[in-house]
């Protein structure tokens, strides 16, 4: 999906390319906390009932998202020296995203192993194979969705067609040996159940993957009929304040100032100024 709004809005400017970190770090990190919580009632709603399904999705999705933030930072300590808390949030954001297909289907054991590669792999992608790739470069990803959802999404995927425990798929979809993750396909000498399984979720990738393409390709092919996707290189370089007269973000004396008379607002008077008027009333 990146991809086709990429292919179509364009890139953002060379320069805000080069560095952008978030504008507030600590309302990322709420942001971060609410997405977890929600996460943790998305997962575990599933089942449409509160039973044994719903609470080891639960559990599962904690730890496995738990898993994956802790190896994300030792992979930032290991090679940058040390940990951040943007990588925090992605590594957080890549195990929720990874055990999602697997939450209520697979053991604790198999959590665990999918946040260890739901935070090391997506890493991998986005701070080696990203920055090496003359055609990722290409594509201007702003949030890395690509790395975050795509990769840890089909990663998930594919780790639920070998963990998935029979028992539990019995539990959830009511039907006993017909799903079984390819791990105990060997373990039970149903290989063909389990080669099966893993094909499965291959294909689902597969439709995912192109359903997000053509739509997001037609979206975005009619919008621009309608409103232009892309501002001007010159409005690009002043950015909210072209397109809407005001800025996203303005720090006290800039922005849009308001005349305090059209308003009928006082303008703030600094402590300073209070100071030197109470002395002058004390006189």
């Amino acid at each position: 999906m990146c991809v086709c709004v990429s292919g179509q809005v364009g890139p953002r400017l060379s320069k805000d390319r080069e560095s952008f970190p978030p504008n507030n770090i600590l309302l990322m990190l709420a942001g971060a906390g609410l997405l977890w919580m929600g996460w943790t009632g998305f997962n575990g709603g599933d089942p449409y009932a509160a039973n044994i399904d719903a609470s080891l999705a639960v559990l599962n999705t904690h730890v496995c998202t738990a898993t994956s933030l802790l190896t994300w930072l030792i992979f930032d300590i290991i090679f940058f020296r040390k940990p951040s808390v943007i990588g925090a949030v992605q590594g957080m954001i890549t195990g929720l995203v990874c055990i999602t297909p697997a939450a209520g289907v697979v053991q604790g054991w198999a959590a665990i192993i999918m946040g260890v590669l739901s935070g090391s792999i997506p890493w991998f992608t986005m701070m080696v194979v990203h920055k090496k790739s003359a055609i990722l470069q290409k594509v201007d990803d702003t949030m890395a969705v690509l790395h975050t959802h795509a990769i840890a999404g089909s990663l998930g995927g594919i780790l639920s067609g070998i963990f998935a425990e029979p028992h539990l798929n019995n539990i959830f979809y009511g039907n006993y040996n017909k799903y079984i993750g390819l791990f105990y396909g060997f373990n039970t000498k149903q290989v063909k159940l389990g080669f099966r399984q893993l094909g499965v979720q291959l294909l689902g990738i597969i439709f995912v993957t192109l359903l997000n393409i053509i739509v997001t390709s037609l979206i975005c092919v009619l919008l621009q009929y309608i409103v232009p996707l892309r501002m001007s290189e010159e409005d690009m370089a002043i950015g909210d304040e072209a397109a809407h007269g005001e800025e996203a973000y303005a720090i006290w004396g800039q922005g849009e100032k308001m005349d305090s008379s059209k308003y009928d607002i006082e303008a703030p008077v600094s402590a300073k100024h209070r100071h030197a008027a109470g002395q002058v009333e004390m006189t």
